[in-house]
């Protein structure tokens, strides 16, 4: 992605061009710096790394690779196998996980282990609900942040000379912090989601959200998306069109009736906005798992016909990561 000329004229911060190229920055078109925070799936990957390096000797920072390519320190605190990191949201007004403690312990062992402990998820479906302390199901691990954590361990384990570890993964507060999630509604039980598809949290606040709307009324031609994989394929997609970056806050967008617009994006977030109990009934316990196990599925078609109805006009064209159609609207 360039960034316009005019932008960084505005900008007052002589290092603003350094922090873009950092990955940790965004720029705005008024010349204002926001700053990412990290995923969960970066803080959990950090604390096994540290873990795992603390076996040798304490730690105070971890350096870990990320989805996006870019490599990132966390501040981290760790010794004799435990190590703790703190998740950072970063400028985003909304992450209820932000300031969440995440805690691994480690411990050497002749193969290698990731045990998912207290206060993370486990999918279970929606239907029947089951108690939190009888939750027998997978891991809520995105795979793209459990790629991220196995790379970081094995990293950790390279550099400690170790030859495996046995590391233990858990939330302390992630039981409590769940229910201000959507996880419960989602069939996702007894604690948090791992997740991070590039490793950052992108910046948000309700201003930003009102210039986003701003800007979109001024574009005859736009295409809206919800994260990254959307903006990426969108200007491949839909060339004639100006791609912005929504997020998953959707509430009160709107376009007008001579207006060329689109929703762009990955199913989840369109969906689940769309149609909030669209998992209901369906004996699935993520989007995801019913994208790609029964893409025919009838709530699928039900959720995309209450997106015509939130934005009559609108076409709605939902991706798979890989940048594939999966369901076109026109």
């Amino acid at each position: 992605m360039e960034i316009p000329e005019a932008w960084l004229k505005k900008a007052s911060d002589p290092e603003a061009l350094m922090k873009i190229k950092s990955g940790k920055w965004v720029l705005l078109s008024d010349g204002r710096l926001l700053r990412r925070g990290y995923t969960t799936g970066t803080t959990a990957a950090a604390t096994c790394k540290g873990a795992i390096l603390s076996l040798v000797e304490p730690v105070k920072e971890v350096e870990v690779p990320t989805p996006s390519g870019l490599r990132i320190i966390i501040p981290a605190r760790a010794e004799k196998g435990t190590c703790t990191a703190t998740k950072d949201g970063g400028d985003h007004e909304f992450d209820v996980t932000s300031g969440l403690d995440i805690v691994a312990t480690a411990r050497a062992s002749k193969v290698t282990e990731l045990i998912s402990g207290e206060g993370i998820g486990r999918i279970i479906g929606c239907s029947p609900p089951a108690p939190a302390s009888k939750a027998k199901g997978k891991a809520a691990i995105s795979r793209s942040a459990l790629d991220q954590i196995t790379k970081a361990i094995a990293e950790g384990l390279e550099a400690s000379g170790l030859r495996g570890a046995r590391i233990e993964l858990v939330v302390p507060s992630g039981r409590e912090v769940a229910q201000k999630t959507l996880n419960p509604k989602m069939g996702v039980i007894g604690g948090i989601s791992i997740l991070g598809s590039t490793g950052f949290v992108e910046p948000w606040n309700e201003h930003l959200g009102e210039s986003r709307q701003e800007e979109i009324k001024n574009l005859r031609k736009v295409v809206v998306t919800t994260g990254r994989v959307g903006l990426r394929y969108s200007r491949v997609l839909f060339p004639e069109h100006t791609a912005v970056l929504m997020g998953s806050r959707l509430e009160g967008l709107s376009f007008d009736e001579d207006q060329e617009s689109i929703l762009c994006g990955l199913p989840a977030l369109i969906l689940k906005w769309s149609w909030p109990e669209v998992l209901e009934g369906s004996g699935y316990g993520t989007v995801a798992e019913m994208v790609e196990k029964d893409p025919h599925h009838q709530n699928i078609s039900r959720a995309l016909e209450r997106a015509k109805e939130k934005l009559p006009g609108t076409r709605v064209v939902l991706l798979h990561r890989d940048g594939r159609i999966f369901r076109d609207t026109e």
